[in-house]
């Protein structure tokens, strides 16, 4: 997958402390150690991405008490002694004929239970359980899900400027014209907008025109847009590897009465949950405290997701802002925060921002109003 590496803010301790972490982490949960494939888990904890994800078995495997050992095709060798977290591992590389479940066996406790990245692949789990019986395993969104939620002060820079190119693709696009033209002509600028302000992937552009907008993940179609439409602008990506996500509901035109008061309340709601943003207090209270400024206002039943996600080397990852999670928030999380209500047939009003969490509450990550924005 392109566009997964960071830019170099990270040298080769910091994954050297991240795999180190990792390792205690795993401990502490009881596990005998990691497995890491291809993935976000393996950019985040050792800077490589292969340049191709296939049959062939690349393996970080991680134990407590031992050195991080990086499993690869001979093939790849080559690419994987270049990435940047690779001076502080041990690189074990194995040829087509020879069993890679069995070099990677010699590694592992015969009865261990090990944590597995949630897109490893099937063929490959399989094949461990068959040369290993006696092991066990347990995926990490299961096992260990905050592994990469607290973020340090060079991850919270890349955010940070990751927000602030999608804050500026969103001053731009509010020049275009909307009206007459199709969903996907907009996304389309969306996209080319988010990587002239640098990213190099582009995840989602999502255009909700009209009753397009009471869909939540609509994405764009080919509706034309018309005056008087609300149009949900939803988008993000990664930028130097780290990722931005933010929404924005435009009115094509001046809004209706109705229009204008679901929108303030979506944008009370989103105040609500910014404002509950603060260490110790539990992911749920950020869902309640939006969930309640929209429930009081009576549009309650069209709130249907959750309030936020967290957002890292993937647009979407652990911590999630819902009911029932107690998780407490930590200082340096990062998630979004993005109530909405979806009047099915008519329109839909989601507002969104990026918010980390200090030592005193919150920072946003996106900075554009949140007032109604009226396009052409």
């Amino acid at each position: 997958m392109t566009g997964t590496t960071p830019a170099a803010p990270f040298s080769a301790g910091d994954y050297k402390s991240r795999m180190a972490r990792a390792a205690r982490t795993a401990a502490d949960a009881g596990l005998a150690g990691l497995l890491i494939a291809p993935g976000p888990d393996m950019v985040w904890l050792t800077g490589y991405t292969p340049t191709a994800v296939t049959e062939r078995l690349t393996l970080l495997v991680l134990a407590p008490g031992s050195d991080p050992v990086l499993i690869v095709p001979t093939l790849e060798a080559p690419d994987a002694e270049k990435a940047d977290g690779a001076a502080v591992l041990s690189l074990r590389d194995w040829t087509d004929g020879v069993d890679p479940y069995a070099v990677t066996a010699e590694l592992l406790a015969k009865d261990g239970r090990f944590g597995i990245s949630d897109n490893a692949w099937a063929m490959h789990l399989l094949g461990l359980q068959k040369t290993l019986p006696g092991t066990s395993y347990a995926s990490l969104t299961d096992a260990l899900p905050m592994l990469r939620a607290v973020k340090d002060a060079a991850e919270l820079e890349l955010l940070a400027a990751a927000g602030a190119a999608a804050d500026e693709t969103f001053e731009e696009i509010r020049k275009v014209p909307f009206a007459g033209r199709r969903e996907s002509d907009v996304g389309h600028d969306l996209a080319d907008l988010l990587r002239r302000f640098g990213h190099e992937q582009v995840d989602f552009t999502i255009v909700g025109s009209g009753p397009n907008g009471a869909n939540p993940h609509h994405e764009v179609g080919d509706r034309v847009i018309q005056d008087g439409d609300m149009v949900v602008l939803d988008f993000g990506g990664l930028k130097d590897g780290y990722g931005s996500d933010t929404t924005r509901t435009v009115h094509v035109g001046p809004p209706t009465a109705e229009e204008r008061e679901v929108h303030d309340i979506v944008r009370a709601a989103q105040e609500a949950g910014f404002r509950a943003v603060r260490p110790g207090a539990a992911c749920q209270e950020v869902d309640r405290a939006a969930r309640a400024v929209i429930t009081d206002a009576g549009y309650g039943e069209f709130f249907i997701h959750r309030t936020g996600h967290g957002i890292g080397v993937t647009t979407h990852e652990p911590p999630y802002m819902i009911e029932g999670e107690e998780q407490p928030l930590v200082p340096g999380m990062c998630f979004s925060v993005e109530p909405g209500i979806y009047l099915p047939g008519r329109f839909g009003v989601r507002i969104e921002d990026i918010v980390t969490v200090t030592e005193e509450g919150g920072r946003r990550f996106n900075n554009t109003t949140r007032e109604m924005v009226m396009v052409s």
